[in-house]
């Protein structure tokens, strides 16, 4: 049995996804990465462990960024398979102006390195602003993983 809270819905067509709302709050990493590993399983993916380590890296530091970083009550965790060789995990915010940057941190600093790891972990990210070009109401900051290996 799976502890997801809202019933994952399959539908006959296109790529399997799964999101949900959450607080803006450190604790929510917690309870995302055992999101992840729930859908994983749910997709058959959960015995790929490098591709599990990866994405809960992954959810771990871009939950934080959103907590840290916006003033957001709350956040959607979102996967995704746009194809049958890729994961994505995203985390949407509505906080457009606070954009995502690949910064350097100091070895004596105790934060800085959330997109660095992703960065290190990821075959690719980057982020999306959703609503008119003009006046977004908010972006997701998402990386994807390459799914090699059977499943």
């Amino acid at each position: 049995m799976t502890s997801l809270s809202t019933q994952v819905h399959v539908h006959c067509v296109g790529h399997p996804a799964y999101s949900q709302s959450f607080p803006c709050a450190p604790s929510t990493a917690e309870i995302g990465r055992r999101v992840l590993r729930d859908v994983l399983g749910i997709w058959r993916l959960d015995n790929l462990d490098d591709v599990t380590e990866r994405a809960t890296l992954i959810v771990t530091e871009l939950v934080a960024n959103a907590a840290r970083h916006t003033s957001c009550q709350e956040i959607r965790l979102m996967v995704r398979r746009p194809s049958a060789t890729r994961l994505r995990v995203g985390v949407q915010d509505r906080a457009p102006a606070r954009l995502p940057t690949l910064g350097q941190a100091d070895d004596d600093d105790e934060s800085g390195r959330g997109l660095v790891l992703i960065d290190a972990v990821a075959d690719r990210w980057g982020y999306d602003l959703h609503g008119s070009g003009r006046r977004p109401w908010g972006k997701e900051v998402w990386a994807e993983i390459r799914i090699t290996g059977e499943a």
